[in-house]
């Protein structure tokens, strides 16, 4: 990646950053529930693209801009549960089970009161 591509980007911190940097127009009701999903999912495109343009710093904001799109528009035609970006959604379909007798075992233990 070209210094100055990589200066700009280590300067943006949250999604509207993202979005805005790459001219990429959003909806703010699907920013505020999406925002991290977005950027993880975009971060995976990042890592799963074969050939990312090299010295051709164009090429690799176009490149971004593409995938950040596509990142994007998977949380406006779905949910986070759904996509599934964080391991919370992956196991067990977000859903946490607990049982009776763990949660029984995680109280602390109460003193025992003696009636006269």
């Amino acid at each position: 990646m070209t210094d100055t591509l990589a200066l700009q980007l280590r300067q943006l911190s949250s999604a509207e950053d993202f979005l805005q940097f790459f001219g990429v127009p959003h909806d703010l009701s699907v920013l505020n529930v999406s925002r991290l999903h977005i950027l993880k999912r975009f971060y995976q495109y990042i890592r799963q693209e074969p050939k990312l343009p090299e010295n051709n710093e164009q090429a690799l904001y176009q490149c971004y801009r593409t995938l950040l799109v596509k990142a994007y528009e998977d949380f406006v035609k779905s949910t986070p549960a759904q996509e599934k970006v964080f391991k919370v959604f992956q196991d067990v379909d977000g859903h946490q089970h607990v049982s009776l007798q763990s949660l029984k075992a995680s109280l602390p233990a109460r003193p025992q009161t003696t009636t006269a």
